[in-house]
């Protein structure tokens, strides 16, 4: 966790505790400056988490754990930020695979924003709710893999998907996990959808994790794969440096997308 999201939570729990926060209480119990506060206090306003007062804020009026909301929302905001970054990967006339998960699924959702993106663009995907995102766009061809939906994730596993892929090759294939680590690399919970998302990547001539920094050092029943199936990962500013230093030591190529600033921009480590 990084300085920021410590002090957030820590706000958090003081408004479930007393209902209304200081701006210099917490300067002093936090031990950052006021206009560091003030800053704090903004964001988590964006976010619908409090109101802000004059001299500090106070816990809006919601009936579940503040902290739990923050944690939501910092998800979300991360998982956009790395979509933003993927996109920029992408170029016009290219054919790129998506899998299934909720951060390829943000991957989707910027890239039918970006007019520029938008023509002579082939989807490859196994995902049901992927394709139904992108197929309102005319210059975007989108082939969905057949197969057995799973429920919980709208992912299409088994044969047909198999079949699809062995006789396809991809530029690019941007690939979601449920957790990652230097030594175990991408996995999943389901050991069908592992399976799909390791040959989607295989099948690519550059591969990508999609992962939000809250999956890291954690490791799920599946492997997808490490470096032999992947060179590199985008993730959010929040990873830290010691697991970027463990990521790196493996061979992966880390791009960290920036939250909570203005712009897209990564930094490639």
């Amino acid at each position: 966790m990084s300085p920021r999201e410590d002090r957030l939570d820590r706000i958090l729990a003081r408004l479930d505790r007393d209902s209304t926060v200081g701006v210099e209480a917490l300067s002093e119990e936090l031990g950052v400056s006021l206009a560091t506060v003030r800053r704090d206090l903004d964001l988590l306003e964006g976010r619908r988490l409090l109101e802000r007062t004059h001299g500090g804020a106070s816990r809006r009026n919601v009936d579940y754990d503040l902290s739990l909301r923050y944690k939501e929302a910092a998800a979300t905001e991360a998982k956009a930020a790395i979509a933003r970054v993927a996109i920029d990967r992408i170029a016009p006339g290219s054919t790129i695979g998506l899998s299934g998960g909720t951060t390829t699924f943000m991957v989707a959702d910027a890239l039918s924003q970006r007019d520029d993106l938008l023509h002579d663009l082939t989807i490859v995907t196994n995902a049901v709710d992927i394709a139904n995102k992108l197929a309102v766009h005319p210059g975007i061809k989108v082939i969905v893999c057949g197969g057995v939906i799973n429920t919980s994730s709208f992912e299409l596993v088994g044969s047909f998907v198999d079949a699809v892929l062995r006789g396809i090759w991809l530029d690019l294939a941007f690939i979601g996990v449920h957790a990652f680590s230097a030594s175990a690399g991408g996995t999943t919970a389901n050991e069908d959808e592992a399976y799909v998302n390791r040959l989607m990547a295989q099948r690519a001539d550059r591969a990508v994790v999609v992962a939000d920094s809250s999956k890291y050092g954690r490791r799920s029943f599946a492997s997808v794969g490490g470096t032999e199936v992947f060179g590199e990962i985008i993730t959010d500013d929040s990873l830290g440096e010691a697991a970027l230093g463990e990521l790196t030591a493996a061979g992966f190529a880390v791009d960290l997308a920036r939250t909570d600033r203005t712009g897209t921009e990564a930094g490639r480590r």
